[in-house]
């Protein structure tokens, strides 16, 4: 009888702290404070809990970068040589599946769709492009306040198998670099649900 009463009310709990939508961003925005390089990044989520295990979200990105994006972090990441001839300004609509499989532990998947805009060291454009990133990440979210919010620490790969119209002044640099790329994962969110009106 006891038992039953404490499922209930772990049930009554789980019911008044479950959120079904979410928007948030990532620590990643804090880079855009870099008086060196600069990557006005935005990065927009929203997302949808199809269950309490799986979630679709819809994430906006916008960034630049002056680098090939298969340079590893170490001393070659941003080194004398290395940068592009000028940069690429990107807009990325992306869709992503997150699955979790015990506690906060999850992983998750996006396909990133990036429109890309090239510009010489005269800030002259010089071709437009569009790269399609696969984004795989493993992670575990924590939650604040119940539920209220959340951090999402996480490793992730980025791969990119498509990557077209790329200026040969940019192809010639990064070239001896993988089309593949290890990175943090750094996101946060709020919680909430949207009432209906009866």
């Amino acid at each position: 009888m006891a038992s039953s009463v404490q499922v209930n009310a772990q049930d009554e709990k789980q019911e008044r702290t479950y959120k079904k939508w979410f928007v948030g961003s990532s620590l990643l925005v804090f880079g855009n404070f870099s008086k060196v390089n600069n990557p006005e990044y935005i990065q927009l989520n929203v997302g949808y809990r199809l269950t309490p295990k799986d979630v679709v979200s819809f994430r906006f990105k916008r960034s630049v970068y002056a680098w090939p994006i298969g340079i590893p972090f170490g001393p070659s990441f941003d080194a004398p040589g290395e940068n592009y001839p000028g940069h690429a300004r990107i807009l990325a609509p992306t869709l992503g599946y997150q699955r979790f499989w015990w506690k906060g532990a999850y992983t998750s998947v996006y396909a990133l769709n990036a429109f890309e805009k090239y510009m010489d060291e005269n800030k002259k454009k010089i071709g437009n492009g569009y790269t399609l990133y696969l984004d795989f990440y493993l992670g575990y979210q924590f939650k604040f306040f119940n539920n209220r919010f959340f951090f999402e620490p996480a490793i992730g790969c980025s791969y990119w198998p498509v990557r077209t119209n790329v200026p040969e002044s940019f192809k010639s640099v990064e070239k001896k670099w993988p089309n593949s790329f290890i990175q943090p994962g750094l996101d946060f969110g709020y919680n909430f649900n949207v009432k209906r009106k009866k």
